[in-house]
Formats: structure tokens, C-alpha cells, sequence
């Protein structure tokens, strides 16, 4: 399954109602470390089953990362039955991503 884009209004739908967990991805456009991430989230996306993976633009949608208290990107957040339950911010490696989800 290719990534979601997240937005305030299909956040509550798409995250907070998933029945599987939801790697979410903040990033911008204008940040080079989150052009590095972005493959890799997008392979997770198309190879991980029963993971759901959604793209937050904090440009486009700055309520959703104020929400998360997003001060520096990128920063991934894995969501399970809308709470938060994992981190990660920077650039990471395909195999800390998947760790995350594990």
C-alpha cells in the first residue's frame, strides 16, 4: 500500500479509527533530511503488511504538529489505537524504522 497524506481533516479517520498501527511521518518539502527518510517510509509503506503509513506536512497541516509537539523533522511517531507509542526523530536506517513497528 503507498503512504497516506495525513491531514486534520482525515486524521481522526485514518489514524486515531485505524485498526492497524500507523507510522506517521512529519516532514516539509524544504528539508533535505526528510527527501533522505522519505524512500524508505515509502518502501515500509508498499512492504510492511498490517502497517498503515501516513505523511504529515507540518507546512500544510502546522495543528497536527503542534499536536504532536513536533519541534524538529523529520520526526516518525507510531500510533496504535490513537495513542502514541514510539518516536523517532532524524534520519534512521530502514531496520530502526522497522524496529519501531516490531
Amino acid at each position: 500500500m503507498n503512504s497516506i497524506k495525513i491531514t486534520k481533516s482525515n486524521f481522526e479517520q485514518e489514524v486515531l479509527k485505524s485498526d492497524k498501527p500507523v507510522l506517521l511521518d512529519f516532514w516539509a518539502t524544504w528539508c533535505m533530511p526528510c527527501k533522505m527518510i522519505s524512500p524508505v517510509v515509502e518502501e515500509i509503506a508498499k512492504e510492511v503488511p498490517g502497517v498503515k503509513v501516513g505523511k504529515v506536512n507540518i507546512d500544510e497541516q502546522p495543528e497536527l504538529a503542534s499536536a504532536f509537539n513536533v519541534m524538529s523533522i523529520p520526526t516518525l511517531a507510531v500510533m496504535k489505537e490513537g495513542k502514541i507509542i514510539k518516536t523517532m526523530v532524524g534520519v534512521k536506517p530502514k531496520s530502526s524504522i522497522l524496529k519501531m513497528l516490531a
